[in-house]
């Protein structure tokens, strides 16, 4: 059997080659990277972990970002949310039983947010998650999706490698 380290599930044939992240972006920029960190923390200030935490992997998803999918899957399992839900978010809109009405709002505004093809986010959607969401919230919740869009550029931009990340490291 081949694992690339305790998190991987064991193989009976090799895994592909892991591939090294074209740049090391916190390491040569390491004042941007600590401002991510801080306006991360201040984002998700007051909101409920498991909902950012589905939030961000929401985005991830979108953006195809592998490196945030493996921090924020690890990040809401170790802040009590089921595998389930994690696995059925990338399907919400047919799973909507296992979301309160509450996180529905809160993923579909991610998905209006990360997802600008129309170049707005739509009303109605803006109206479901105000209904759910006071202000502060709402606004903390905007600021969320935002920074994890920005963290989803530099990990994608920089391939950054998955597969690494413990719980909490970065907190």
């Amino acid at each position: 059997m081949t694992t690339t380290d305790e998190n991987t599930v064991p193989a009976t044939e090799p895994l592909a080659a892991e591939q090294s992240p074209r740049l090391e972006w916190a390491k040569h920029a390491p004042e941007v990277w600590k401002a991510m960190l801080r306006l991360d923390k201040a984002a998700t200030q007051g909101l409920d972990p498991k909902l950012s935490e589905l939030v961000k992997i929401r985005a991830s998803q979108l953006n195809h970002c592998a490196f945030c999918l493996d921090m924020h899957t690890k990040d809401a399992l170790a802040a009590g949310e089921s595998v389930e839900r994690i696995v059925q978010l990338a399907a919400w809109e047919e799973s909507r039983h296992f979301y309160t009405e509450k996180e529905l709002a809160a993923i579909e505004l991610t998905e209006a947010v990360t997802v600008l093809t129309d170049g707005f986010v739509p009303d109605e959607v803006y109206g479901r998650a105000a209904a759910h969401f006071g202000e502060a919230e709402l606004a903390q919740l905007i600021s969320a999706i935002a920074v994890i869009n920005t963290w989803n550029r530099f990990g994608v931009t920089c391939r950054l490698t998955p597969g690494h990340y413990r719980p909490g490291q970065h907190a």
